[in-house]
Order: C-alpha cells, then sequence, then structure tokens
C-alpha cells in the first residue's frame, strides 16, 4: 500500500521554496549589441568602438558577457570590453567572462583594441556581445 502526501505538506514545501527566492532570482534576461569595425593603428594607443547600448529600461546586475569579433589571420592584438566601472581583458577572439558580475547591466559597454608590437594597424569587424543579467 502506498501513502500518499498529504496536499497541505506539499503545498507547504513548494511556498516554503519558492519564498526563499527573491523576485531578483525570478527576473532576469539578456541583451545583444553590435557594432561597427573598428581599425586599430598605433601600438599601446587603444582604439574604442562605438557603444555597445543595452535596451531602454535594462535593470539588474552582469551575470555574464559574452563577446565575438574577427580580426585579419596572424595580426596580434590586444583587447579589452569595458563597462563604465571596469574593463575585462579578452584573451581570444570569442569567449565568454563574469569578471564584470554584479556591475549594473543596463550601462553601455565598449570593445578596446591595440596592435601588438610590431604589428600593423588592423581592422577589427564583427563586434558583437551578450550580456546575460539578473
Amino acid at each position: 500500500m502506498r501513502r500518499r502526501a498529504a496536499p497541505g505538506l506539499l503545498a507547504g514545501l513548494l511556498l516554503s521554496v519558492l519564498s526563499d527566492l527573491t523576485p531578483a532570482a525570478w527576473a532576469g534576461g539578456s541583451w545583444v549589441a553590435e557594432a561597427p569595425a573598428v581599425r586599430a593603428a598605433i601600438v599601446g594607443r587603444e582604439a574604442a568602438s562605438e557603444a555597445l547600448t543595452p535596451p531602454a529600461g535594462t535593470e539588474g546586475r552582469i551575470r555574464e558577457v559574452r563577446w565575438r569579433f574577427r580580426t585579419p589571420p596572424g595580426k596580434g592584438w590586444q583587447a579589452r570590453l569595458c563597462h563604465p566601472a571596469g574593463c575585462v581583458a579578452l584573451p581570444a577572439a570569442r569567449g565568454r567572462s563574469s569578471v564584470l558580475a554584479g556591475l549594473p547591466a543596463g550601462e553601455p559597454l565598449r570593445f578596446r583594441f591595440s596592435p601588438l608590437p610590431g604589428q600593423a594597424p588592423l581592422a577589427v569587424e564583427e563586434l558583437q556581445v551578450i550580456v546575460n543579467f539578473q
């Protein structure tokens, strides 16, 4: 013979679990932005992209940022993705990071590029970010 849990017990347990989650934990989303190509010409001097702007009314805190861009093959570069409150170094042309986690998701981001010493100027294209926030 199987025993069934009392409906009140299950409802109470579910309510207890859900009450531990704040509305901020339920809310969340992502935004995507693209920017035109950037030409980085001078070693040690960063060229900044146009602002990658979130939709109006975006609120919450960044959880993770994903990025991608394209550089000419064989070119050496340094790259950062910057929020008004800080930057993250980008080790590859595609990736993700939680270094900016906790910063406001409603702020614009900018890519910053410079060629490595001994490298010719480079054009960086197909700049895109995806910001996941909560």
